[in-house]
């Protein structure tokens, strides 16, 4: 009897996608069917579960069909990953009439993540203060304490190695490793080759023109391939938020969210007042944030189902250079660097919450200036080496807390709602990475502003 029912579930999927084939055929926006995927994969998901019941076997078969679409949708943009950052920043490199725009280009994109992050914690410090957030309100079940193990074990391989060892992570020493994805600074490790190679061939053009030319074309004509299985990937775009938004609805444990409501407004509204202040910045540099926000939304949407910020990366660019007018080498890099360093949510507000939360149950006083101060620059200093050691939330959360003398198990607590905050955190990171490669070309003042404020350019570069 079950299978039927889990073949009814996959008959559904199969004809809601079919209504967003309907609304591409129709010419609908790729924006408005990416929120119409969306919205009825939460649909869909909440039906899921109140027919089935949470850890169902109905519920687990379906959610394991779900997921051909689902994570296949994130394991093809994953595959594109490293061919478009390779390619692209090459591309962009050889295109910069002087080396010198590549320095002021990195340095302002790192500068503006790092310091964004490090406000990020600032804000997560007073909404913890602010909703009286403490560790000792909350219960540990069985599924926390295994959590505690976790952490604790893990906490063992971050202290093996100290900051400069985790940004020595960065430099690569075998590139096809790190085309496999295998370490967690992979994508660093690529954008650093990628640059080599660009200035390599700005050195060789001096000297062997010829040849520079000819390698030269071979880029534009990779480049040129990559984008095209880019935009065939994203054409999928919209059939991935609807299985993953259903997948993720149908899967939360909205009971543990409920006992944790205090900490999941808390969470939530940090995250927006942090990105309501990524729009102000978008404003204070001349640029309308309500025209930003419009061309962002399809790929915070996506940030949002997928919890994956690597996997944004496609989107990310696309948006950056097609819709927003960002310059192409400051679109690449700012996502790319946006993935693995300076998280708004996971590095910024995250941890700092925790800390917070966990400082009056060892006798701190959250609202020491000492404190303060001294938990903002570690978040600063680990959100750019986190990623040296798995990057994602837990373990920015695991360094800062065990710099600050903290025990790392009580990060455990938020086991229940883990997901659903991990959400809005994503978005925001991506966001972050959006933000800080839009400001970045306006300062270099290489940004198409026309091509910001058309209206039409999200459409006409995202419909497809």
């Amino acid at each position: 009897m079950d299978s039927i029912y889990i073949l009814l579930n996959i008959v559904v999927l199969l004809a809601l996608i079919g209504l967003l084939i309907w609304m591409q055929k129709k010419h609908f926006s790729f924006t408005k069917r990416v929120f119409t995927g969306l919205g009825v994969g939460i649909v869909l998901g909440a039906l899921l579960q109140l027919i089935y019941g949470t850890g169902s076997e109905v519920l687990t078969e379906t959610t394991e069909w779900y997921n051909i679409v689902g994570r296949g949708y994130i394991s093809f943009l994953m595959m594109i990953v490293v061919p478009i950052v390779m390619v692209s920043i090459i591309q962009s490199i050889i295109n910069l009439e002087r080396t010198a725009e590549l320095g002021k280009m990195s340095a302002w994109i790192i500068g503006i993540l790092i310091s964004t992050t490090m406000v990020a914690a600032l804000i997560g410090i007073g909404t913890a203060i602010v909703f009286d957030l403490n560790a000792e309100q909350i219960e540990m079940g069985q599924a926390e304490s295994e959590r505690a193990t976790s952490l604790e074990t893990s906490l063992g391989e971050v202290e093996e190695q100290s900051t400069p060892q985790r940004i020595l992570n960065f430099i690569p020493s075998n590139i096809f490793l790190d085309m496999t994805g295998e370490r967690p600074t992979s994508v660093i490790a690529i954008v650093i080759f990628s640059i080599i190679v660009g200035i390599a061939v700005l050195g060789v053009r001096r000297k062997n023109p010829e040849q520079a030319e000819m390698f030269t074309k071979m880029v534009n004509a990779v480049y040129a391939v990559v984008m095209r299985i880019v935009t065939l990937v994203l054409r999928l775009t919209p059939f991935g938020v609807l299985a993953l938004m259903a997948n993720t609805v149908a899967s939360t444990n909205f009971a543990g969210i409920l006992e944790l409501g205090k900490f999941v407004i808390a969470s939530y509204v940090a995250l927006l007042v942090m990105f309501i202040l990524h729009l102000v910045l978008v404003g204070i540099f001349g640029l309308n944030p309500f025209t930003y926000l419009r061309k962002a939304f399809p790929v915070l949407g996506f940030a949002f189902t997928s919890r994956s910020s690597a996997g944004t990366i496609p989107l990310n660019i696309q948006a950056q250079k097609n819709s927003l007018g960002v310059e192409q080498g400051v679109a690449n890099m700012s996502a790319s660097f946006g993935a693995t360093m300076g998280q708004n949510g996971c590095a910024g507000i995250y941890p700092a919450m925790l800390a917070v939360m966990i400082a009056p149950t060892i006798g701190i006083n959250p609202l020491s200036p000492g404190f303060i101060i001294q938990l903002v620059l570690i978040i600063g200093i680990s959100s750019f080496g986190v990623a040296g050691v798995g990057g994602g939330a837990t373990f920015a959360a695991i360094i800062v807390l065990s710099s600050m003398g903290m025990p790392v198990a009580l990060a455990g607590l938020l086991i229940s709602i883990e997901a659903f905050i991990d959400m809005g955190r994503t978005a925001l990171n991506v966001n972050g990475s959006m933000v800080s490669g839009t400001l970045t070309s306006r300062i270099l003042k290489n940004l198409n502003v026309k091509t910001f404020n058309d209206k039409n350019a999200i459409e006409e570069n995202t419909s497809l």
